[in-house]
């Protein structure tokens, strides 16, 4: 299958194939240089699958640039270490990094290449579910600051994305639920039919289900392609419901220090409960709604009450966190909230002691179940 992201000059190609990874060539192949090819990666995934994207590209020298796994690595640390390897080893505008990896690697390699004498060509091969319906598409690429996460980097679209569904069978049980909050973000947005289908198949896709991850991979990107051509760099209000969750579940991230402890989809899932327990809670939606989006995320394993984390946080340190997010404009934070189930639209004018009130609320909610 392949589903386009219409950008004009920037148009490009996103292959879903299981089994694509091993037998790379026809879509790689265009991107080689000189018989050589570079690739980034972290150390968990080129133990995995290294080999097997080299035995695809038979005759192809892999020049690989192996980083640390984790949240971690998106630094300034990595990025100038990913930028003077690529330096050394002579990569020109022209040419074009493979981003092997989840979605740290792809945020860092395409933010590397965003500035690469000013802008080389990459290549998104995501390796995590999370990465293959979300990250690996659009073109947002960036790194964590002490300040927050995501808040320096550039729009920069990668040439190609590869998705294989098979490396989802050795992605951790933690892993592929986390990357399943993204799945459902889709339905959540303005899709209630496809929130519908998770409900009846999310739990095939957490089961390893090859067809049921294939189809929420490729509805995944249709849907975020669809949104991107239509308002690629979040200057309408089109693209800023993308970030369903993310506002909430950014700033618990924050208050977990961007740590294992909480994974970003895991912060997306919690968010998206928040937000339509916020939306209830405000009148906008019904507390029915509300109780069905927490109990498809209960029912597939996510954390939906944030008492029950237990983090050293409080509902003061939570909204300082959303100070710093990077949507934030004229001193006021748009927020993601729902009219109903499948249709979610941007808030511009939620008073940030509203949104403490109820986080006070939440956090002081020690007895749910």
């Amino acid at each position: 299958m392949i589903v386009q992201v219409a950008l004009g000059a920037r148009a490009y190609p996103i292959h879903i194939q299981a089994g694509l990874l091993g037998n790379a060539a026809p879509v790689l192949g265009p991107f080689v240089r000189g018989n050589r090819l570079v690739v980034v990666t972290d150390s968990q995934v080129a133990a995995l699958y290294l080999d097997r994207l080299s035995a695809g590209l038979s005759g192809v020298l892999i020049e690989p640039i192996i980083l640390p796994p984790g949240e971690a690595t998106k630094d300034w640390v990595h990025l100038q270490l990913v930028v003077e390897r690529l330096l050394t080893l002579g990569v020109e505008r022209s040419d074009a990094v493979v981003a092997l990896g989840g979605g740290v690697i792809g945020d860092l390699t395409g933010f590397a290449c965003s500035i690469l004498r000013r802008g080389c060509r990459f290549v998104q091969v995501p390796t995590t579910l999370l990465a293959q319906v979300d990250s690996s598409v659009g073109g947002k690429t960036a790194i964590n600051a002490a300040a927050g996460k995501n808040l320096v980097g550039a729009f920069h679209q990668p040439a190609a994305v590869l998705i294989d569904p098979q490396v989802l069978a050795t992605l951790p049980a933690r892993e592929l639920r986390a990357g399943y909050a993204e799945v459902v973000k889709y339905g959540l947005i303005n899709d209630a039919d496809f929130f519908a289908w998770c409900e009846a198949n999310g739990a095939a896709v957490l089961a390893g289900d090859t067809a049921a991850q294939t189809y929420a991979i490729a509805h995944g990107c249709k849907a975020k392609a669809a949104v991107v051509a239509a308002d690629e760099r979040e200057t309408d209000d089109i693209r800023a419901l993308l970030n369903l969750g993310h506002t909430f579940g950014h700033a618990f991230e924050a208050a977990a220090g961007f740590s294992d402890r909480l994974l970003h989809g895991e912060a997306v899932a919690l968010g998206m409960a928040l937000a339509h327990r916020f939306s209830a809670h405000r009148g906008l939606c019904s507390a029915e709604d509300a109780a069905r989006v927490d109990a498809h995320l209960a029912a597939s394993g996510f954390e939906i009450h944030p008492a029950v984390l237990g983090l050293a946080t409080n509902a003061a340190d939570l909204i300082h966190h959303m100070r710093q997010d990077k949507k934030m404009s004229g001193g006021t934070l748009p927020f993601i909230l729902s009219r109903r189930l499948g249709e979610s639209f941007v808030a511009r004018d939620v008073p940030l002691g509203a949104v403490e009130a109820f986080l006070a609320d939440e956090l002081a909610d020690v007895k749910r179940p």
